[in-house]
């Protein structure tokens, strides 16, 4: 860790503010690759990766108790929060999106109703997949609806303690706004529990950024930003809390925490509801990537073959070498019946 901290590769923070008992993370100081984290996210809520992931903070657990929920909450400006539970140091931290355990939900649990919730505030960016996403139709997702929901009767402006943030700065709304997301979704999801009780897991996928924007405005050394910080690490906690109960304890809620991203993120914006993602053109008519799944067909395939292929070879065999003598009562009442006649 010292060697990661000297030579600057570090560069945020990754906790886990819940987990159920079936999830094992071992308390430690263990650097992950930042690019590895939607591996962490797909292996907790029991999908295969791609490649093996060595990083001993993560136990193997209950293999056959799997997470109902996966909360991953990205907080841009600060290196790290200071929250309750395990915290890593990030190395290597890079952009990274959750868009392949949203596919394999997608996939997998297409006849049911998974939530599949990302959602980046203050970029008006999200993606909801699957049937159960109607619910949150009436989510505040675009910067002006966030604003008017911020001025609307049960509101986060009459329960937080704003102190040295203004209701009347952009930026400081901008970030209450995020902090309202957290709030209405909780609301919209106590509301549908049954989302939380069936048998399909969810993913909620959140960047804030509203932080950061407080500290581009103020400075970090400024009040405000110290205020803001205490305000979402409190809020953070709230939210992780009142998601882990909805799920009834078996929902994992994490935060990474990343003073900014060593390079751009490159996706493309998604509409809300969207029903799948489009093929990827293919100008200079390469072959298709390697799959991973290449090597179980083809032992399935080859062992099958080679089985159906001996127990012929046996068959043809045993007939072919056949005694007379031992055959069906039929051939010999017909034998007998000839030498009679």
């Amino acid at each position: 860790q010292l060697l990661c901290l000297f030579s600057g590769v570090c560069g945020g923070e990754f906790s886990v503010l819940r987990s159920p008992q079936s999830v094992v993370f071992r308390d430690g100081s263990w650097p992950i690759p930042g690019e590895r984290i939607p591996d962490v996210a797909a292996l907790t809520m029991g999908f295969s990766v791609e490649e093996d992931l060595p990083w001993p903070g993560l136990g193997v657990g209950d293999l056959f108790h799997r997470p109902q929920a996966t909360v991953l909450v990205t907080v841009k400006g600060v290196d790290k929060l200071p929250v309750k539970g395990f915290s890593y140091p990030i190395e290597n931290a890079v952009p990274f999106s959750l868009d392949s355990v949203a596919n394999a939900i997608h996939t997998l649990f297409s006849e049911e109703t998974p939530v599949v919730l990302q959602l980046a505030p203050s970029e008006e960016r999200v993606y909801m997949v699957g049937k159960a996403n109607a619910v949150f139709e009436d989510l505040s997702v675009t910067l002006r609806q966030l604003r008017n929901r911020l001025f609307q009767d049960s509101s986060v402006l009459s329960s937080l303690p704003l102190s040295s943030l203004s209701r009347n700065n952009e930026v400081d709304l901008l970030f209450l706004s995020e902090l309202q997301v957290l709030h209405d979704i909780v609301s919209l999801l106590s509301r549908h529990k049954h989302l939380a009780k069936d048998h399909s897991p969810d993913l909620y996928f959140l960047e804030l950024s509203g932080l950061e924007e407080v500290g581009k405005r103020y400075g970090e050394d400024s009040q405000q930003f110290k205020d803001a910080s205490q305000i979402l690490v409190d809020s953070l906690q709230k939210f992780a809390d009142e998601m882990f109960n909805l799920y009834g304890g078996n929902a994992i809620v994490e935060v990474v925490a990343v003073k900014e991203f060593n390079s751009p993120l490159s996706r493309k914006t998604r509409s809300i509801l969207q029903a799948s993602q489009s093929q990827k053109e293919n100008p200079y008519n390469l072959a298709y990537p390697y799959n991973y799944d290449y090597s179980v067909i083809f032992n399935i395939v080859l062992w099958m073959m080679i089985g159906l292929a001996l127990a012929v070879i046996v068959i043809s065999y045993n007939l072919w070498n056949m005694d007379p003598g031992y055959d069906s009562i039929i051939y010999r009442m017909t034998n007998q019946k000839i030498r009679m006649d």
